[in-house]
C-alpha cells in the first residue's frame, strides 16, 4: 500500500479521485509539530537551536497518521511546494521516523517527496512519476523565518507588556504594517485642504449638439490644478469669458488601445478581490485555498507570471471555438515577472482547465465562484487582443481673451479582452466639429472643490505597498493584515479601510524611537532577501540570526532598564471624579485604546468607557435598563445593571468588584429558535467573541454548550447530536469523532 500524506482533508479527498485502491490518502492538517507556546523554543546557547513539539491538538493526527504509515510499503510526503509545504513535509517525516538511514529505522519503507502546482490527474501522475528529496535549503530558510519572527515576538513582547499595557504584541513584519498604517493616518491628521476652482463651457455646435469643455490653458501654458484659488478669481475670469467667440482650433484624433492584463500573482489576486470583489486580503486567500484543494485553480501562493504551455494552447482553443478568430491570439502572450524577490511557485493563478467557465461551477460556494470567475476571466483575458480605442481632444479658443478650453472623448472600436475581463471602459463620444468652426455659448460652470487627503489605505493598497518594498512574499500578506487586525492594532472605517488605533500610535512610535532596525523598510526587505538566499542553499541559515539578534538582544536589554512607563504613557487629568471612592478620574491608554480609570488604583479599580453612545444606542441602552430593572444577581443578590463591553451590551452586578458576576442580554436578532440539546431549557442563540461568531446556550454560564457553526435544528441520524451548517450549504455533526455529512 502506498501512503500520500497532505494537509487537508480537502485535498487528500480531490487527490484519492485520480488514484487506484493501491493509494491510500491522508492529511495532516497542516504542521505536526511546532515551537513550543508558553516558552522561547529556540536555543539561544547552541546556534539557536530550535526545539518543536507536538501540539496537543495534533497528537490524535500524529497517532493516527504512524498507524497508517507501519502498515505502508510507500511513504509519498505530498505537502504545497513552497517553503511552508516543505517544512511541513520534513516535520512529517521526522514525526513518523523517516529521516533515518534504513539501518537505524523500524522500518524498511520507502520515501519520497512528490510537489505539484496544481491538483488535476496529470499533475498528480507526473509527480508521482518524478519523486525527490526533501530540500533541505528550503526548510531552513522556514526555519529561519520561524526561529527570527520567535525572538523578535518573545523577547520584544515582553517590553510592551511592562511598559505600554498587556497584551500587546511586536513582530518583524506586522511593526512595519503598523507603522505604514499609522504614518498615513498622521499624513490624513496633517492634511490642510486648499481650495481650488474649475470652470466648464456649456456650448453648443452647428447641429445643435452638446458639448462641455474644461478650461485648459492661459496664455498658451497649461493651467495647474491650483491655478484658479478662490471665488473671486473664478468670477473674474467668468467674467472675461461670458462675452467671448468660441471657435474650434483643433481636432486631434488618435488610435489608442488597452493592454490585456497579466494574469494573477497572489498580490495582485488580493488587490483586484479586493477593489472588484470587497473580499479583505484574508478572505481572499481562504476561497482560494478552498479552489485550489478542489482541483479547480492553481496553486495561488506565487509571484510567477508564467502560465504552462498546456494552457496557453487550451485558452487558445476555447477563444477561438467560442468568440472567433479575432479573439485569440496568433502565438501566445508570455510575460516576465517583475516583483522583487520573486521566487517559489512556477506558474501564475489560473483555472486548471481553459475551458472550465465559471458556469459549469454553479454547485461550489457563492464566495468561491465570484473569485474563481475573477481568476478565469484574468487569465482568459491576458490571452486575447487589446482592446482598440480611438481617442480624440478638441481644443476649443475663447477669442479676444487669453483662455482655452479643452475636451476630449473615446470610442471603443474593439472590445478584445474586455469582452472576458470586467475592466470598466467609458464611452464619451464627441460631436462631429471641424477646425474653424464656431461655437455658441450656452453657459459657464464655476465649480469649487478642495483638494482630499490621502486615502487610508485598503487591503489591496496595504499588500501593494509592502510588495512594493519588498516586505513579506506572497503567503504573508493576507496573515500580516489578519494579525494586525486581531491584535487590535487597526480597525475598519466605514469603507473598511485600515484605520490604526490609539494603541497602534503608543506602540509605533516606541519601536521607532527605540527600534529602528524592526520597523525599518529596507532592514526587513533585507531579511527577506536572506530568506531568498537561504531557499537558494547560498548562505547557512544560523549566521543570518545571529547577524540580527545580537545587537538587537543588547538594545533590548538596554531599553528595558532606561525606557519608563510613565514618559510613554503619560496620564492625562479630567474633570471627572470616580462614582466610587470620589477620587479625580484619569484617561489611560490599554491594549484596546483610551479609557477612565480612577487615581486611587490599586485601592479602587474603577474603569469607565470613553466611547460616547449614539442617539440610537442611547435609546437601547434605556430600553434595557427599564426592562432589566428588576433584575438581581443570582450570586449576592444585589441589583443588576446594564453595562456595554466590545461585544454589545451585557448585564453586570453592581457589587463590582466584590462580585463579578455578569449576564449576556439576548436580543431577537441573536435568537435561532432551537433548544438546547444538553440543558433542554435554554435556548441556542448567536454570540460574538474576539475569534468571530459562534453559537451557545443562553443559560450560560449554568449550561456551556457551544457550537462553532450554526445549527440546521436537525439531528444526526447516527448519534443524535445537532448538525451544523457548513459552508457548502450541506451539514455535518457536532459531535466530535462523528463524521456523518448530509448534503
Amino acid at each position: 500500500m502506498n501512503l500520500i500524506i497532505v494537509e487537508s482533508p480537502t485535498k487528500a479527498k480531490t487527490i484519492a479521485k485520480f488514484l487506484n485502491k493501491d493509494f491510500q490518502v491522508e492529511s495532516s492538517f497542516g504542521h505536526v509539530r511546532d515551537l513550543p507556546k508558553r516558552e522561547l523554543g529556540v536555543d539561544l546557547e547552541n546556534n539557536f537551536e530550535p526545539t518543536y513539539i507536538v501540539p496537543t491538538t495534533a497528537k490524535a493526527k500524529v497517532s493516527l497518521l504512524k498507524k497508517a504509515a507501519a502498515k505502508a510499503d510507500k511513504i509519498i510526503l505530498a505537502s504545497d511546494e513552497d517553503r511552508e509545504g516543505e517544512a511541513i513535509a520534513w516535520h512529517l517525516a521526522e514525526v513518523l521516523d523517516l529521516t533515518k538511514s534504513k539501518k537505524k529505522r523500524k522500518t524498511d519503507v520507502l520515501v519520497q517527496r512528490i510537489a505539484f502546482h496544481e491538483i488535476t490527474k496529470d499533475a498528480i501522475l507526473h509527480a508521482l512519476e518524478n519523486p525527490r528529496e526533501i530540500d533541505m535549503d528550503m526548510v531552513d530558510a522556514q526555519q529561519a523565518r520561524r526561529v527570527l519572527d520567535r525572538l523578535v515576538g518573545y523577547k520584544l513582547s515582553p517590553l510592551l507588556w511592562k511598559k505600554v499595557a498587556k497584551g500587546l504584541s511586536a513582530g518583524r513584519v506586522q511593526s512595519v504594517a503598523v507603522r505604514l498604517v499609522v504614518e498615513r493616518e498622521r499624513e490624513i491628521q496633517a492634511f490642510k485642504a486648499d481650495e481650488y476652482w474649475t470652470i466648464s463651457a456649456n456650448l453648443e455646435t452647428k447641429n445643435n449638439e452638446a458639448l462641455v469643455a474644461n478650461l485648459h490653458k492661459k496664455n498658451g501654458k497649461t493651467l495647474d490644478k491650483l491655478a484658479i484659488s478662490n471665488e473671486d478669481e473664478a468670477k473674474n475670469i467668468e467674467s472675461e469669458l461670458l462675452n467671448a467667440e468660441y471657435q474650434v482650433i483643433n481636432v486631434e484624433k488618435r488610435a489608442g488601445k488597452k493592454t490585456a492584463p497579466v494574469p494573477f500573482t497572489t498580490s495582485t489576486l488580493q488587490q483586484a478581490a479586493n477593489r472588484m470583489l470587497g473580499m479583505s486580503a484574508k478572505q481572499t486567500m481562504t476561497l482560494a485555498q478552498k479552489l485550489y484543494e478542489q482541483g479547480y485553480i492553481t496553486y495561488m501562493r506565487t509571484d510567477s507570471l508564467n502560465l504552462s504551455d498546456k494552457f496557453l494552447t487550451e485558452a487558445k482553443e476555447y477563444l477561438s471555438t467560442s468568440f472567433g478568430e479575432k479573439y485569440h491570439l496568433n502565438e501566445p502572450r508570455k510575460f516576465k515577472t517583475k516583483s522583487k524577490g520573486a521566487q517559489e511557485a512556477h506558474e501564475a493563478i489560473r483555472p486548471t482547465e481553459a475551458n472550465k467557465t465559471p458556469e459549469l461551477l454553479n454547485k461550489i460556494d457563492p464566495g468561491q465562484l465570484r473569485l474563481y470567475r475573477l481568476i478565469w476571466q484574468r487569465a482568459i483575458a491576458s490571452q486575447m487582443p487589446n482592446a482598440i480605442v480611438d481617442q480624440t481632444s478638441i481644443d476649443i479658443e475663447a477669442k479676444n481673451t487669453p483662455y482655452h478650453f479643452r475636451t476630449s472623448g473615446q470610442i471603443l472600436k474593439f472590445d478584445g479582452y474586455l469582452k472576458i475581463y470586467p475592466e470598466t471602459t467609458e464611452e464619451s463620444i464627441l460631436p462631429a466639429v471641424t477646425e474653424t468652426d464656431i461655437l455658441n455659448l450656452i453657459s459657464l460652470a464655476p465649480l469649487q472643490h478642495f483638494t482630499k487627503p490621502p486615502a487610508r489605505y485598503s487591503d489591496a493598497g496595504l499588500v501593494k505597498i509592502l510588495e512594493r518594498h519588498g516586505i513579506g512574499r506572497p503567503s504573508t500578506y493576507a496573515p500580516t493584515i489578519a494579525t494586525i487586525e486581531a491584535r487590535n492594532y487597526v480597525e475598519r472605517d466605514e469603507a473598511k479601510k485600515l484605520k490604526p488605533t490609539d494603541i497602534a500610535f503608543t506602540v509605533n512610535d516606541l519601536l521607532v524611537a527605540n527600534f529602528p532596525e524592526i520597523v525599518d523598510f529596507e532592514f526587513t526587505a533585507k531579511m527577506e532577501d536572506n530568506f531568498d538566499e537561504i531557499s537558494d542553499g547560498k548562505t547557512p541559515w544560523q549566521p543570518v540570526i545571529r547577524e540580527f539578534y545580537e545587537p538587537f538582544a543588547a538594545n533590548l536589554a538596554i531599553k528595558t532598564a532606561e525606557l519608563k512607563k510613565e514618559d510613554i504613557m503619560p496620564e492625562e487629568k479630567t474633570e471627572e471624579v470616580c462614582d466610587k471612592c470620589q477620587s479625580p478620574m484619569i484617561i489611560k491608554i490599554g491594549r484596546f485604546g483610551k479609557y477612565l480609570a480612577c487615581s486611587n488604583y490599586p485601592d479602587c479599580k474603577n474603569i469607565k468607557s470613553l466611547k460616547k453612545e449614539t442617539p440610537e444606542q442611547l435609546a437601547i441602552h434605556k430600553e434595557l435598563e427599564e426592562k432589566f430593572k428588576d433584575e438581581v444577581c443570582d450570586k449576592c443578590q444585589s441589583p443588576m445593571i446594564v453595562k456595554v463591553g466590545r461585544f454589545g451590551p451585557f448585564l453586570a452586578c453592581s457589587g463590582y468588584p466584590k462580585c463579578k458576576n455578569i449576564k449576556g442580554i439576548d436580543n431577537e436578532a441573536s435568537k435561532t429558535g432551537i433548544k438546547c440539546p444538553n440543558c433542554e431549557t435554554g435556548e441556542i442563540i448567536s454570540k460574538r467573541s474576539r475569534r468571530g461568531t459562534f453559537f451557545a446556550c443562553n443559560n450560560y454560564p449554568t449550561c456551556k454548550t457551544s457550537f462553532s457553526a450554526k445549527p440546521t435544528g436537525e439531528k444526526c441520524p447516527e448519534c443524535s447530536a445537532l448538525l451544523l451548517e457548513i459552508e457548502d450549504g450541506s451539514a455535518r455533526c457536532s459531535a466530535k469523532g462523528c463524521k456523518y455529512k448530509k448534503d
